[in-house]
């Protein structure tokens, strides 16, 4: 889609998503041109609809909106094509179903004239009427989803889904949000945070809405699709920490294994079949670790995730040629246990062994063997994915 050209002297669109809503557009449009008739705001009201067969089109052209056809489906395509039909320099952007009010959008635009990238109604802090969410959105989706992108992201928003939202025209082409869906407002918020941008937040009240018919949220099945979408944006927490913590746990009991059994009573302890689960979480952490980098550097790749100058540092040291000692020497110590373990074999002439021993020294050779291997493999995929590529 082309982006509309931004006028100077059309300061703000209200942008309001549609999918047959002409029970309640006309309400929603009326409050927003009221706000900007009251206010003396310029501005416009514009309609993204994707798709709607009731009327709402008709209905809100007669009423002054500018219809947006959106040519795909989805809450995030009708709010991202909306936002890039825009005129205004600001956008603020609500569900058109009566239950966000129009009509009172001042703390929003005072924030972005104030030099805020984007601003969060929050709910929470606003009110919300009887009836208005669910109780299993207000007490289990909405915290639990905020507070998952508190943690994950450290963004200073408390009400991560709120569907009343304004953001400067600048800063939403900055954040290049790519998602069609539900998730399209935690990428926003995740964009935003990643790069830096000025984020805050007002008291907005949300009312029971207008519609006669169930709402497109779906809590369970949307609720998972945040999530999911939260924890892809966020390869530390996906990959990287399990996988260091897998590898540390693992490197430690494999490390106490080794000089011999743990023993924690007289009859009950650890021994080589701990080890061998020790050597297996060490294995898996390595590739947790390993999908993080690949999951970053194609993140980065395809314009996903911004910039990082730590992982930048990181690779301006783990060259593939690193990682290929790194991987061969690994590779060479398993083998070179390997071959110890069938030489002690080899002196009592292939006989019965005890397994606590020979395990002992088999599997630290195996892990070492799996792990230089796979780091060789690593490292040449990594280089794979990092080469410069003429767009």
């Amino acid at each position: 889609m082309v982006a509309a050209v931004v006028t100077q002297d059309l300061e703000l669109s209200i942008l309001m998503p549609c999918l047959n809503e002409a029970l309640t557009l006309e309400a929603c449009i009326g409050k927003a041109k009221a706000y900007l008739a009251s206010s003396g705001v310029a501005g416009e009201v514009v309609v993204a609809d994707n798709g709607s067969t009731d009327g709402s089109i008709e209905l809100a052209e007669r009423l002054g909106a500018r219809v947006i056809r959106v040519p795909e489906r989805g809450y995030g395509a009708a709010l991202y094509h909306g936002t890039m039909g825009a005129r205004g320099r600001y956008v603020i952007m609500g569900d058109s179903d009566d239950s966000y009010d129009f009509s009172s959008l001042a703390p929003f635009l005072v924030a972005l004239r104030a030099g805020a990238e984007l601003v969060m109604g929050n709910r929470f802090a606003g009110g919300i009427r009887p009836g208005a969410m669910p109780w299993k959105n207000r007490y289990i989706g909405n915290p639990v989803l905020s507070t998952i992108g508190r943690v994950l992201f450290k963004t200073p928003v408390r009400d991560f889904h709120c569907g009343l939202r304004g953001v400067s025209r600048a800063a939403f082409e900055r954040m290049e949000l790519r998602t069609s869906g539900m998730e399209f407002a935690s990428e926003m918020v995740i964009k935003a945070t990643l790069l830096g941008m000025d984020i805050r937040e007002v008291p907005t009240t949300l009312d029971k809405d207008g519609r006669d018919r169930p709402p497109h949220l779906r809590p369970w099945r949307d609720g998972w699709r945040h999530i999911r979408f939260m924890l892809i944006y966020s390869p530390r927490w996906l990959f990287l920490y399990p996988g260091l913590l897998m590898m540390l746990v693992g490197t430690i009991f494999g490390g106490l294994l080794l000089r011999g059994p743990v023993m924690l009573t007289a009859t009950i302890g650890f021994d080589v079949h701990t080890l061998l689960y020790a050597a297996a979480s060490v294995l898996l952490g390595y590739q947790g670790v390993a999908f993080y980098f690949f999951a970053r550097i194609f993140a980065l790749k395809e314009g996903l995730l911004p910039q990082d100058r730590v992982l930048d540092r990181l690779f301006g040291f783990f060259t593939l040629e690193v990682g290929l000692v790194v991987g061969v020497v690994l590779f060479l110590g398993g083998l070179g246990g390997s071959v110890a373990t069938v030489l002690e074999w080899r002196s009592t002439h292939f006989g019965a062994l005890s397994p606590q021993k020979v395990l002992r020294a088999a599997i630290p050779a195996m892990t070492a063997l799996t792990l230089g291997g796979e780091v060789i493999l690593t490292s040449f995929f990594l280089s794979l994915l990092g080469m410069p590529r003429r767009r």
